[in-house]
């Protein structure tokens, strides 16, 4: 009975995804919650970085009633279809920047230019060049900085306030100061050179500070509108993963292409060698080994047949499948992979929310003192323009140029400086993180290990030698398609120059292999193929199958003739700079773990190998995540390292998430940073550089308003006159901009080299894996 009232409020609540247009920053996110969640019974989420809104609301409450209050915060929003897993590429608000950032430049920098030369030397000027500045300034102060003005206009309506206010006031008012000065006042009159521009301020010319604001303003908001759509590639990833089309089984028994989305539960559908599972289902008949790497982690293939399970977005390597769906669409492990990522991005950190906090208490505490400083000077008897001069002055002087800059140029200057060290900078959402960084978390297959089979050991039986082994083996090997047979054969081809035809080869789904070389029958594959064919196992066959069987290995049996040849030991290859790269980050004071979806075996064989403190196995893609959900519970700040598509979730959800570029693109979606070299010995580097770059950013944050700060005050009191408010706003700017390059410099701490020997170009001598 205690089931029933749960039973009731699911059936009379229900969750409505919503496409929100017009978030500028984390706070239009915020905000817009804060207004949802004022409905009774509304429990809102909104995820800036996909600039979606999910919205769990009671059945009473209407869709319309919904998108009325995302209106009512200024901003506009549309129901998205049930079934959407992902929002499509938003490259309007990036084509809408980009031309107003490239106009801005065209006109802004020969306006800014002559202007300032046309006042520091009055001699040069010619005929017309008031209407010239006029004509220059016209499209910088109004087309270009439009984004800018709406935003300010709309807060405005509802009372709120950003850093898109202060742009706005600042490019009008110094607009207006400008067109006055130009037109109503007589310069020659007023300036005499630069140090009658100190001393006279009434003849100022200000378009140096309407260029200025406008471009780099626009500049960081283009960078920011770029990262934010890479922040939605993981999603928009996953749902591409899976299969296009599908074959689906008629009746009659024929065949009709169809695509995956159309698939139902209970649809029968042919899957061929080669093809990707088009959703979760049961075979129904045939037999094939199935690539799940991409879900589940696991190195080798899995063998299925009748009555077991798949998953969709897998690939079937050998056999034909006939398989019943039994999810579709948002039931399936990929969708819920999806949910798993978007819920992960939700929750992320944002250096930039640090501004936009300061700034909703900052820019009505500029706005007023400008204000106040125009009317009290008016108050106390002084001349109309010599008091709008000094108001104008505090609004200027507060322009945040410096604050716009802040973050992307430390984000550039250290992108660049990665990429020489192999390492990519996608965005700064999770590095607010990185300094507290304590435990980093790496996956096994295709991140510590190469993802590819490898042969381990050989054993060759008594009367038999090594290179006769390979020659049979390599041969029948050579020509299946099971990735074991290709660990096999390359290893042979690699020993030996030639290897012999094979007649009539037979590939054994789930067993092995067969065929007749150089006159003899020669059998590769598991036990139970020997077994079937009639082939008993000596004792020290026996003893060497248990002993890989404890280090986790596969073994190949090869027999030759009825008599048992030789065997070989397979397992996933260890990368050669994963030793030094634990190494390098225990020596930085980290924990170090080692997470993954494969046997416990095997991933304690491996963690053994290269020296980490904590392995966990066994894991699927939700664990994944759950598990580093479980360790920042602990109070843990985790890094988790990773390259598949059951990674995304645990790169998403970890405080800094890195992806190896050999890993898939959807990995690489969802972490924040990419390491570009396939080199471990990166890692230790990269959460080194990400602390590196929070630091710069804060500091640059820092100076920011603390030179709004210092600087509001004097030119509050008169102290300073326009043109000086922005110079000092450029040196600002310049200040913070120079403190970002020097990340250019950036490199390897004294003490990491010693007890790593990681350069640029990998391994050093002491770096050696074991």
């Amino acid at each position: 009975m205690s089931s029933a009232p749960a039973t009731a409020h699911a059936e009379a609540t229900r969750t409505v995804e919503l496409a929100v247009r017009g978030m500028t920053c984390a706070t239009c996110a915020a905000r817009i919650e804060r207004r949802l969640n004022k409905l009774d019974g509304v429990s809102a989420t909104v995820n800036f970085a996909t600039e979606t809104a999910s919205v769990r609301a009671p059945a009473g409450v209407r869709v319309a009633d919904l998108l009325d209050q995302v209106r009512r915060a200024g901003y506009e929003a549309t129901p998205l279809p049930p079934r959407r897993l992902t929002g499509e590429p938003d490259e309007q608000r990036v084509r809408y920047l980009w031309r107003r950032l490239v106009v801005a430049l065209l006109l802004g920098t020969p306006m800014a230019d002559l202007s300032i030369t046309l006042v520091l030397v009055p001699s040069l000027r010619f005929p017309g060049w008031r209407w010239v500045l006029l004509v220059l300034m016209a499209p910088v102060a109004t087309w270009c900085a439009w984004p800018f003005h709406r935003k300010a206009l709309a807060g405005a309506r509802h009372g709120a306030t950003s850093m898109d206010t202060l742009v706005s006031l600042g490019v009008v008012a110094a607009s207006g100061w400008s067109v006055y000065t130009i037109f109503y006042t007589d310069p020659d009159a007023h300036v005499a050179g630069a140090w009658g521009l100190i001393f006279q301020p009434a003849g100022s010319i200000y378009l140096d500070v309407v260029a200025g604001v406008t471009i780099f303003v626009l500049a960081g908001r283009l960078f920011e509108a770029k990262a934010r759509r890479a922040a939605g590639d993981a999603l928009r990833a996953l749902a591409r993963l899976g299969a296009q089309e599908v074959s689906v089984l008629r009746p009659d028994g024929t065949e009709e292409r169809r695509p995956a989305g159309e698939l139902r539960e209970g649809d029968e559908f042919v899957v061929r060698p080669g093809e990707t599972i088009g959703t979760d289902g049961v075979v129904l008949t045939g037999a094939s080994a199935v690539d799940t790497s991409t879900m589940t982690g696991e190195s080798v293939p899995v063998e299925v047949g009748a009555g077991q399970p798949v998953t969709g977005a897998t690939i079937a390597l050998s056999g034909r499948l006939v398989v019943r769906a039994t999810r579709v669409g948002q039931d399936t492990q990929l969708a819920q992979m999806v949910r798993l990522v978007q819920r992960a991005q939700t929750g992320k950190a944002r250096v930039q929310r640090q501004v936009d906090r300061i700034s909703s208490i900052f820019v009505p505490v500029v706005v007023a003192l400008a204000v106040a400083t125009c009317v009290v000077r008016l108050l106390l008897g002084e001349a109309p323009q010599t008091a709008f001069n000094a108001g104008l002055t505090a609004l200027i002087i507060a322009c945040p140029c410096a604050l716009g800059l802040a973050t992307p140029t430390a984000l550039l200057a250290a992108s660049g400086r990665g990429a020489q060290l192999g390492i990519f900078i996608k965005d700064h959402h999770a590095l607010e993180a990185a300094r507290a960084i304590d435990t980093v978390v790496l996956d096994k297959t295709g991140t510590v290990t190469t993802a590819r089979m490898g042969v381990a050991e050989i054993w060759v039986a008594p009367g038999f030698d090594r290179a006769t082994l390979l020659r049979l083996a390599g041969a029948v090997e050579h020509a299946s398609e099971h990735a074991l047979a290709t660990a096999v054969s390359r290893y042979a081809r690699a020993e030996l120059a030639d290897l012999p035809p094979v007649a009539h080869f037979a590939g054994l789904a789930g067993l092995g292999a067969r065929g007749t070389v150089d006159g003899h029958e020669v059998l590769v594959g598991s036990a139970r193929l020997m077994a079937e064919a009639g082939i008993e196992l000596a004792e020290q066959v026996i003893a060497v199958r248990e002993r890989w069987a404890a280090q986790a290995r596969t073994g190949v049996l090869v027999a030759c003739d009825g008599v048992v040849a030789g065997a070989f030991a397979l397992s996933d290859t260890v990368k050669p700079s994963a030793a030094p790269a634990v190494a390098a980050l225990r020596g930085l004071g980290l924990r170090t773990v080692l997470l993954s979806g494969d046997s416990s075996a095997a991933a304690e064989v491996v963690g053994a190998e290269i020296g980490v403190d904590e392995v966990i196995a066994e894991v699927l893609p939700a664990g994944k995540a759950a598990m580093v959900a479980r360790l920042q519970e602990q109070g843990r700040v985790v890094a988790m390292v990773g390259d598949g598509v059951n990674d995304a979730p645990a790169l998403a959800q970890a405080d800094l998430g890195m992806a190896v570029l050999t890993g898939t693109g959807v990995a690489r979606s969802a972490a924040d940073l990419i390491l570009v070299r396939d080199d471990l010995t990166v890692v230790p580097t990269a959460v080194l550089l990400a602390r590196s770059t929070l630091r710069t950013i804060r500091t640059n944050l820092v100076w920011a308003f603390g030179y709004n700060l210092a600087a509001l005050p004097a030119a509050a009191a008169g102290l300073l006159n326009p043109l000086i408010s922005s110079a000092a706003m450029a040196l600002s700017s310049v200040l913070v901009v120079s403190n970002s390059l020097r990340l250019r410099n950036f490199g390897h701490p004294p003490g990491m080299r010693g007890s790593a020997r990681i350069t640029g170009a990998g391994l050093g001598e002491q770096g050696q894996p074991r």
